[in-house]
């Protein structure tokens, strides 16, 4: 996924309000950009971290500038909108590059599948078989072990045991966690942060569910998601 127009280079001067994030541009005024990442952005937002916005021409924006990318003061890169997960999952079901998915012939996005209550990110075609996925996006890092999530989410633990129920009925399923962060090497899930989540997460892979982590390439202009990484639960 390239950035076109390129990003515009800035340093955070504060995160606040969730949505907001004050940045100093080059030559030195001060932009509110829109933060695009509901979560806590544990070591994702720090004040002085050289960032990357994107830029708007739409009008009826109150907010012209949205905030896509950061720089950690040893040089790692997070990809901060949290909604380039499910762009970066298209991009690379679309160009073969999950061996896992390599035999898909289509996909769409959001589906509810028959009787469920949970819409999913993905579902995946393959001949008369459907399977379904969801993703999650990694951002929180620990030395280079990536965790989720990083806030509680009742959301994502509904998830998880819509995706074992319909594991558990016969249909492929998986949980795929897109590593938006450069010095993560291994994904594991958060349980001191969101143990009901966690055990979701067990109830889900105990019923068949496959639980995934891909990783992405993150330079100043472009995220590729473009290998796997170990999931240590």
């Amino acid at each position: 996924m390239n950035f076109a127009p390129a990003l515009i280079r800035g340093t955070l001067v504060k995160r606040y309000k969730r949505f907001l994030a004050d940045v100093e541009l080059a030559d030195g005024s001060v932009v509110t950009a829109h933060c695009p990442n509901t979560g806590a952005m544990t070591g994702c937002a720090e004040p002085g971290f050289t960032v990357y916005l994107s830029e708007s021409n739409n009008p009826k924006r109150k907010l012209k500038h949205t905030w896509e990318l950061a720089e950690t003061f040893d040089g790692h890169f997070i990809g901060i909108n949290t909604h380039n997960a499910n762009k970066l999952v298209a991009e690379a079901l679309n160009n073969k590059v999950l061996t896992q998915f390599s035999s898909i012939d289509s996909w769409k996005a959001e589906v509810t599948p028959p009787g469920a209550n949970s819409r999913f990110d993905f579902a995946l075609y393959n001949n008369s078989h459907t399977q379904f996925m969801e993703v999650k996006s990694v951002t929180l890092a620990d030395n280079n072990r990536g965790y989720f999530p990083d806030a509680v989410t009742e959301r994502g633990a509904k998830h998880c045991l819509e995706l074992a129920r319909l594991a558990k009925s016969g249909i492929k399923t998986t949980l795929l966690f897109c590593v938006q962060h450069t010095a993560i090497a291994t994904v594991s899930v958060a349980e001191h942060i969101d143990p009901t989540y966690a055990e979701c997460v067990k109830t889900a892979q105990d019923a068949g569910v496959e639980v995934i982590a891909a990783a992405c390439s993150i330079d100043e202009q472009k995220i590729i998601l473009n290998q796997s990484l170990p999931v240590i639960l």
